[in-house]
């Protein structure tokens, strides 16, 4: 699974830190209303509980986080009609994007995301140009104190695809389809408020940019599409 980027969590790590949380708590709203048009039930829909875990890691108040499950399941009609879309790109350095938004205006979001990637040197893909080069995967991490050889295999066993040790945590990746049943599992061995669960899109095709010309434009890049109201989450190839 090498290629994830060191991007990839751009989004919330700085909304997770902007000290206006009102804006991180808007994104997080749009992306479990979304993900609750599926199913409103937490237990059996893996990117509503992703969503709803995000949004209480920043302290979202769980009548937020109620309301916008009522929104997106259609309990409740009030609100504007949201859809996630996925933008495709290139950026310098033979970097391949993948941007993740939640709007109720698709063309005016593209047309805005299109503009940033225009104004950094970077431009849109053809649809399915770049995505068939990400595979989605599941992302459960836990503390490594909960961790040893026998959980390990049992992981393994049960689908884990890929386990990292980094620090004093273990990352666990599982293709999407297989994420409930490797997160009940983990369940069995630590508490759900040691686990954090993520939808992450890994690179078939890392790359790695040496040039720190590029690598300024590429974060300069990252910024504006992070500070873009619609946009909640970007992937990139780049180790």
């Amino acid at each position: 699974m090498a290629g994830h980027s060191k991007w990839a969590k751009v989004k919330y790590q700085k909304a997770a830190k902007d000290p206006k949380r009102s804006k991180a708590f808007s994104k997080l709203s749009a992306l479990i209303t979304v993900a609750a048009k599926d199913s409103g039930d937490i237990e059996s829909n893996p990117k509503l509980r992703m969503a709803v875990d995000k949004a209480k890691e920043i302290g979202m108040p769980k009548e937020n986080i109620e309301k916008a499950i009522k929104r997106g399941s259609g309990e409740t009609k009030e609100g504007e009609k949201l859809e996630e879309i996925m933008c495709e790109a290139y950026a310098p350095g033979g970097s391949a994007l993948l941007i993740q938004a939640i709007t109720n205006n698709k063309n005016r979001t593209i047309a805005k995301i299109k503009h940033i990637l225009q104004k950094n040197q970077a431009k849109m893909a053809d649809t399915g140009s770049v995505l068939w080069s990400f595979k989605e995967m599941g992302k459960i991490i836990l503390p490594k104190k909960f961790w040893n050889d026998e959980i390990s295999l049992a992981a393994i066993e049960k689908g884990a695809e890929e386990i990292k040790e980094e620090d004093n945590q273990v990352i666990v990746y599982t293709a999407f389809q297989n994420f409930s049943q490797m997160k009940n599992f983990l369940s069995e061995h630590v508490n759900d408020e040691f686990l954090k669960t993520e939808i992450d899109f890994i690179s078939q095709q890392p790359i790695n940019i040496t040039d720190p010309e590029i690598k300024n434009k590429l974060e300069q890049l990252f910024n504006e599409l992070d500070e873009h109201n619609d946009v909640e989450e970007i992937y990139s190839n780049v180790q």
